[in-house]
């Protein structure tokens, strides 16, 4: 009688529980059984291992042999578990030492002929593992540089299992085939889900990207982009089509900071489970960006699937940019279950399978325009959609959906003079980068010593004890709260944004001229304060 154990992760969502595999040799007719609550998936593991050991070199014991993944209660999917269950039985027949592999936590798919394939969610079930206190990890050689983000772990990348067990036993570890240079690896094919695409959801480079010195004029809507990555504050873009609300949007990620290593990691490990990690980015350093389509459904945007559910596009976009161009196009359940993400900076979706809680602490862009036809705010145009129709339409956005947007602003159609050059041509995204990463170090040194970043996280409590405005500023916003324009929540995000406003400027503090920019951003109601009110000279 054999008997080996090893480790694997269990993913569920983006965390990882570690899981046993243990193999158990007896005497009786040759059987190979898989317990443990394994899908289909797993459950084909048997054939793909006993086929993988076969073609190794190595002699498949002709016992009955038992696997068992515990926890039992915990669902397990997915090819991941096949190198783990490969090594618990090759240490069960003695092949292996099992003392060798008792502490290991091994990752990867198996091929028929032996060969380690790639998986997906590997960074994410290397932190699962780290944390339980496993030091010593075996994933497949594609993804050892993704594993090896984790501190304190020790990889081993592997091409095959013939060079693991080579490994383990202390033998000459044979040359395994790669692919021809210049031509893709066909073993990345594991990384990648089918219809999502490499990349989706990530932004270009900053360098590469587009420009925001190629928006002619609309000075007030830069401010607003500038205030909005600065404090990472949710914006709205509304106004007729051609005005440049979707040129906007798409500038807003190359103004965003680079991520800290540990939103990197966060970012990562989102993008590694869903399947669209490019190829030899083995970490995200830029902050997402993603744009779905008005058409997409309501799992799509938040999350679900069959089985246990996926990352969505909020969670796609977690530390980084969700832009809902169209947004009134949209379906009203779609855009009403971004609430509660927007508040708590994750999503919770349970389903018969079990419930995952997946990040989603994004900054969200919309743009819209006043009417069906876009011409209700144009002079001279000929809108002819009827009232009801154009309350409709605007109506599409919900009260408490637009309650959590702290900036609103009307995009007006371009001037001749600004489209033609013959205006001052507005400034480059590198240098209202440096102007948003200056302002973020301001906020970061004023919230240290606490669990807050950025503006937009400080909880209203907190503004309105420890981080007061100047004496006698807010007076204008608390009349708006008397007359009803402003809600509890919305005189928050006021002072949210007026804090933004002052790091921008380099104050101490929001004076009355930063609370009275917020304001007139949020309510669309002119204050009299200039578009560069608050920039720095």
């Amino acid at each position: 009688m054999g008997f080996a154990r090893t480790c694997s992760v269990a993913l569920v969502g983006v965390e990882g529980v570690v899981v046993e595999v243990q193999a158990d040799l007896e005497p009786g007719v040759a059987a190979f059984t898989l317990v443990g609550l394994p899908d289909k998936s797993l459950s084909e593991s048997r054939d793909r291992v006993r086929a993988a050991v076969v073609n190794s070199g190595a002699e498949w014991p002709q016992k009955k042999l038992t696997v068992g993944l515990s926890p039992a209660s915990v669902p397990k999917g997915g090819s991941g578990f096949d190198l783990a269950v490969a090594a618990a039985v090759l240490g069960a027949a003695e092949r292996i030492d099992p003392r060798t592999i008792a502490d290991l936590v091994l990752i990867g798919e198996l091929g028929l002929d032996g060969r380690v394939r790639p998986v997906r969610g590997v960074l994410p079930a290397v932190l699962a593992a780290a944390d339980a206190g496993y030091r010593q990890v075996v994933v497949p050689e594609q993804t050892a540089g993704e594993a090896a983000l984790v501190p304190g772990v020790s990889v081993l990348g592997v091409r095959s299992l013939r060079q693991l067990i080579a490994v383990l036993t202390d033998e000459p570890v044979p040359e395994e085939e790669t692919a021809e240079e210049g031509r893709p690896d066909a073993m990345l094919a594991g990384l990648l889900v089918p219809g999502a695409g490499i990349g989706t959801g990530l932004a270009a480079d900053p360098a590469d990207g587009p420009d925001l010195a190629d928006v002619a004029g609309q000075h007030r809507a830069r401010r607003a982009l500038e205030i909005a990555a600065a404090g990472s504050h949710h914006l709205m873009l509304s106004g007729p089509p051609g005005a440049g609300k979707t040129m906007l949007a798409e500038r807003l990620p190359g103004i965003l900071p680079p991520l800290t290593r540990q939103e990197s990691l966060e970012v990562t490990a989102v993008h590694s489970v869903a399947g669209i990690l490019p190829p030899g980015e083995p970490l995200v350093r830029r902050a997402p960006y993603c744009a779905p389509h008005h058409s997409a459904t309501l799992q799509s945007l938040v999350g679900g699937g069959n089985g246990l559910p996926r990352p969505g596009a909020v969670s796609l976009a977690h530390r980084g940019v969700l832009f809902l161009d169209e947004a009134p196009e949209f379906s009203g359940k779609v855009l009403d279950a971004l609430r509660q993400p927007l508040e708590s900076g994750h999503v919770v979706i349970a389903r018969a399978a079990g419930v995952v809680r997946l990040p989603a602490r994004f900054l969200l862009a919309l743009a819209a325009n006043p009417c069906p036809c876009g011409r209700h705010s144009l002079q001279g145009d000929g809108c002819e959609c009827p009232s009801s129709l154009i309350r409709r339409y605007q109506a599409r956005l919900s009260g408490p959906l637009l309650d959590r947007v702290d900036l609103r602003v009307e995009v007006e159609p371009v001037t001749r003079a600004d489209l033609l050059g013959q205006g001052a041509r507005g400034e480059t995204t590198a240098t209202v980068a440096d102007r948003v990463r200056e302002a973020r170090d301001r906020a970061a040194a004023r919230l240290a010593d606490t669990p807050w970043r950025v503006n937009s996280e400080i909880p209203g409590h907190e503004l309105r004890t420890r981080h007061l405005a100047a004496p006698g500023a807010l007076a204008v916003a608390e009349r708006d709260m008397e007359r009803g324009f402003l809600t509890a929540r919305g005189l928050d995000r006021v002072l949210r944004v007026a804090w933004s406003v002052a790091d921008l400027a380099g104050h101490d503090r929001p004076d009355h001229q930063d609370i009275a920019l917020a304001l007139e951003l949020r309510t669309g109601i002119a204050r009299g304060v200039p578009v560069g009110a608050g920039e720095p000279a």
